[in-house]
């Protein structure tokens, strides 16, 4: 019997994890090609032999998503795997509309099955779509655990930007690590806020690996989920995340309302800055959605270091990269500053921005007058840097889960914004925890 020659769809994560559970070692399947998008210059690379194992002895070509319909022609291929996150359900149909058209079958691979299973009790933490507060709330999720006692594994979504094969399982307990490790930009955003308080995170390629290698350390593992993916775990809790600035979205984008349809426990994020009706929509959207989860409201406020630096200032509004990318929103926390402590102005960094910066721009035009931390590659830090540099501003505003000023040069005044989840009310977070705090 033939194989069924098979291309993965995806954007470094997803794709690869799909692989490693479902076709690794499967002699029913000949992957032929993956191929990438949303994330910059992960194409023209290989998925290396040491990870795809024994039927791929010279790895597995990465093309852009760009080729893909010579990709299906050129090699006769049977099925395309859709395996990348936070896109919206319109635009998945029409690439598989494209799919079907060029000749193939196109398949998403269900939850369950591309779930590892761990030795230790998995609380999980995803999203509806990227930027919804996923992250601040893994970190109060974590502060509880190990205010109980309980020794704790983050494990993150995958953001292998570099050598693969080196990257297969990676720990970071130091900041320290995130140098060893190449680190980008986008990597140390969601690594670092672990480390500064005390918890251990784990990330890499190969998941199953590095459950193993976690599960030595730690009573409880914390899955912190990236973009809108399902949980690469089997959760004994899912906690999912979802976002009243953007109503509709819970039910509109892929998976995040696979997310949703699976959550135990969903967090309304955000009250204290979104319309009171957009709110109300999206309660009762997921109560319809899913009637048995627990539904906890919270709130993000920001803190601003040297706030008196903004009022009457014409300031660079910076923002995490992906959230204003594939992640879609408008605006963030330097947004939000800027609005609160009185900004006279916030610039237009478009007319200043170089390279890689400007491609960003071009790609996404819907960024407005706000700055995305890109920060993939050394040349993209650079472009950030000189954009930064180039732009006419009296204060820059870093809305970024780091310390921008740490890894590039800002010649201009700049105030740095943080943010915590704030439960409100009741349940909490403390209450659904209860059976694990034991």
């Amino acid at each position: 019997m033939s194989k069924v020659k098979t291309i993965i769809m995806g954007a470094a994560g997803r794709d690869f994890h799909n692989f490693n559970m479902i076709y690794r070692d499967n002699e029913k399947f000949e992957v032929v090609a993956f191929t990438a998008t949303q994330i910059p210059d992960i194409d023209g690379r290989k998925y290396p032999a040491v990870l795809a194992g024994k039927l791929y002895p010279s790895g597995i070509p990465i093309y852009d998503e760009s080729e893909l319909q010579k990709l299906i022609q050129d090699n006769k291929v049977e099925e395309v795997v859709f395996s990348y996150s936070d896109i919206s359900h319109e635009d998945v149909m029409h690439k598989a509309s494209k799919v079907m058209a060029w000749g193939a079958h196109f398949k998403v691979l269900g939850g369950l099955p591309t779930m590892v299973k761990s030795t230790k009790p998995v609380i999980s933490i995803g999203a509806v779509r990227t930027g919804c507060g996923k992250s601040q709330t893994t970190r109060a999720v974590a502060e509880i655990l190990k205010n109980a006692g309980l020794k704790v594994a983050a494990i993150r979504h995958p953001m292998p930007y570099g050598d693969l094969a080196k990257q297969a399982v990676q720990r970071f307990g130091s900041i320290d690590d995130l140098k060893k490790h190449k680190c980008t930009i986008e990597e140390m955003e969601e690594y670092e806020p672990h480390i500064v308080t005390g918890t251990i995170i784990y990330a890499g390629v190969d998941y199953e690996a590095i459950v193993r290698e976690a599960e030595k350390e730690a009573d409880i593992i914390l899955w912190d989920g990236g973009n809108n993916d399902m949980p690469f775990y089997k959760p004994d809790l899912n906690i999912v995340v979802v976002d009243p600035h953007r109503p509709g979205h819970e039910s509109l984008f892929y998976p995040g309302e696979t997310n949703v349809l699976m959550a135990d426990v969903i967090v309304i994020n955000k009250i204290d800055t979104a319309d009171n009706m957009d709110i109300e929509s999206v309660r009762e959207n997921v109560r319809r959605m899913n009637p048995k989860a627990v539904i906890i409201d919270a709130a993000s406020p920001i803190s601003v270091e040297n706030s008196d630096l903004i009022f009457g200032k014409t300031v660079l509004a910076v923002e995490d990269g992906p959230t204003l990318t594939h992640g879609g929103m408008t605006y963030g926390a330097a947004m939000v500053a800027a609005e609160k402590f009185g900004a006279k102005d916030v610039v237009d960094p478009r007319p200043y921005t170089v390279g890689t910066i400007t491609d960003t721009f071009n790609k996404y035009p819907e960024i407005g007058n706000l700055l995305p931390a890109m920060g993939y590659g050394d040349k993209q830090v650079k472009d950030l840097e000189k954009t930064i540099a180039n732009t006419e501003c009296d204060v820059v505003i870093i809305g970024t889960p780091i310390d921008l000023r740490r890894i590039i040069n800002i010649k201009q005044p700049s105030v740095r914004v943080t943010y915590d989840l704030q439960v409100i009310g009741q349940p909490t977070l403390v209450q659904v925890l209860k059976p694990f705090l034991k």
